[in-house]
């Protein structure tokens, strides 16, 4: 008999739709950030770039608006930035160190969960394996006992210690990925904020002071 000509999820026992449940609950958390992470994750220097251009031609509302219809977190710093472009150095700071704090956490939504169904799959199995020993031991203590009585436990213990480690790697690996995707666009956020803001103290300004000059 090959390993998919019978019922897994039945001779897996009751800890088996547990993984089952967990597995689909991954997959679901997985896909969701992986699709948004990849809409808020953009080029930060060719937008950062961008931005200076505009606003080396004095055009503040458009620079503002780029930002509106940029997804992701980078374009929402610059915007927090370009709002307060007039004030002293330090409210600007503060505005772009507010706006990080805004988006930074919706970046690392259900990781967590992630972690938390990767570290609890191997206990899950372990659970469904002791079941499956004491269905075992329990078949051993009646003398009418099979040996098809005897396997229905054994089978439950292989196939939750199994299932289990099939959804804790996978599970392992996702977040992995995902955190990892999560630190680069910190560090876009970071980079923008810093470069947007020394640009507006230094640069913007300045062309501003001249311009105010040449006028008087």
């Amino acid at each position: 008999m090959s390993f998919l000509s019978f019922n897994v999820m039945s001779r897996g026992g009751p800890m088996m739709w547990v993984l089952l449940v967990l597995g689909a609950t991954a997959l679901v958390f997985f896909i969701e950030r992986t699709l948004f992470l990849h809409r808020g994750q953009i080029s930060a220097k060719a937008f950062v770039d961008g931005i200076k251009n505009i606003l080396a031609k004095r055009r503040i509302v458009e620079a503002l608006t780029v930002c509106e219809e940029t997804p992701g977190p980078v374009a929402a710093v610059v915007k927090a930035a370009l709002l307060h472009a007039h004030e002293d150095e330090a409210r600007l700071r503060f505005a772009v160190q507010e706006a990080a704090i805004v988006e930074i956490p919706s970046l690392d939504r259900r990781l967590g969960s992630i972690a938390a169904i990767a570290q609890i799959a191997p206990l899950v199995g372990l659970l469904g394996t002791i079941l499956g020993f004491i269905t075992t031991f329990a078949a051993f203590e009646h003398d009418y006992a099979t040996a098809s009585v005897l396997a229905r436990g054994m089978w439950m213990a292989l196939l939750s210690t199994a299932g289990s480690l099939m959804l804790a790697i996978p599970a392992r690996l996702a977040h992995h990925f995902l955190a990892s995707r999560v630190r680069a666009i910190v560090r876009d956020i970071e980079w923008a904020g810093n470069e947007i803001m020394q640009y507006l103290v230094i640069e913007y300004r300045a062309s501003d002071a001249r311009g105010e000059d040449e006028r008087s």
